[in-house]
């Protein structure tokens, strides 16, 4: 037995992680995830909302199976060029303003320029402001510094940037030798890493599956409703795979298959969590089970909207979520290894 090959999947990560994406401004990367399964030969369309559907055919053409990964992020855009020539930002996703403090980003026109800068606290120089270390970190006090020779508003504009434009975070990608993988946005483009890197390994090796199976890149997530439609009627078993989440009470480690029994839209599907949980088991996978008290999921998403399908969540874990995450390659093979078992397994009908 061959596993997908776990340095390929982090090469493929560190690709993933590099090219910008905030929810709203994500083509460059779904281009490249289709052009990624078109030299595979693989079928894909997107959908209008600009996500991607890859489609493996199985055995069973009358039940299918649904993947979803996503590869939007967390981001910004442009809320207010202020008369000084700073911008101001509103935020997309669920994160906290002092996670991106003093963070590099990227501003992209929507001519298609980009501008680098830098997201600081207004009061941030401690020889001026007395409160600058107790100031609060939010939409008021935090602004962008561009890279440019910029005094006022009329500058800025005059560069091409307008309200509504996107700011992108710097990922400082880093894949250090002891295995660990530091960088922004693992959540959740460590997971699509994996399902391509899956994709590839089930096309290499010729593997029949036994139920036609879809992958959903999903490019909505973050802001809630990526994965809520384009879900083939035929679909039995949908199973996002996402970030596992780490902190105080949690079981989900950097090492492991976290499998989700409950987030926040409440219980996952119980006899998929035990299927899941028995592959693990059965094949030597590290996993953990665990809940996730402040999540939602492309596949609760999916229930939300609707769809009469078998609901599950796995995902490698990643510390400092939504923040500066970190993740260890043993937790992207574990991941990678339940699920290249998954859709060789037998479907709960």
């Amino acid at each position: 037995m061959t596993y997908p090959n776990t340095e390929e999947t982090l090469n493929l990560l560190r690709a993933l992680v590099s090219i910008p994406s905030p929810s709203g401004n994500t083509n460059e990367v779904i281009t490249y995830v289709e052009n990624f399964l078109k030299e595979l030969k693989v079928e894909t369309k997107r959908n209008r909302k600009g996500g991607l559907i890859a489609t493996l055919p199985g055995k069973d053409q009358q039940n299918h199976r649904m993947l979803t990964a996503h590869v939007d992020t967390l981001g910004a855009i442009v809320k207010e060029i202020k008369p000084s020539g700073r911008l101001k930002l509103d935020l997309i996703g669920g994160f906290n303003f002092n996670s991106i403090e003093g963070e590099y980003c990227e501003i992209e026109t929507s001519s298609g320029k980009k501008f680098t800068g830098t997201i600081l606290m207004h009061q941030t120089s401690v020889h001026v402001y007395k409160d600058a270390g107790k100031a609060e970190r939010n939409q008021d006090n935090m602004e962008v510094r561009l890279d440019e020779k910029v005094n006022n508003a009329n500058d800025v504009r005059a560069l091409g940037i307008e309200v509504g434009d996107f700011i992108s975070f710097d990922p400082r990608v880093q894949i250090l030798s002891s295995g660990f993988i530091k960088s922004r946005h693992l959540d959740d483009k460590a997971s699509v890493a994996i399902l391509l890197q899956l994709i590839k390994q089930v096309k290499k090796e010729a593997i029949e599956l036994p139920y036609t199976t879809h992958f959903l890149i999903s490019n909505n997530e973050e802001i809630g409703y990526g994965g809520n439609s384009n879900i083939p009627p035929e679909t039995v078993e949908y199973l996002a795979v996402d970030m596992g989440a780490m902190g105080d009470g949690q079981s989900t480690d950097e090492y492991t298959v976290s499998i989700c029994v409950k987030d926040a839209s409440g219980p996952y599907h119980y006899e998929l969590r035990k299927r899941l949980t028995q592959l693990a088991i059965d094949n030597q996978i590290g996993y953990k089970l665990d809940i996730y008290p402040y999540y939602g999921s492309d596949a609760s998403a999916a229930i939300r909207s609707g769809n009469d399908i078998i609901h599950g969540l796995i995902g490698p874990g990643i510390d400092s979520s939504h923040a500066f995450e970190r993740t260890h390659k043993d937790s992207i093979g574990n991941t990678a290894k339940l699920l290249y078992h998954y859709v060789q397994s037998e479907m709960i009908l």
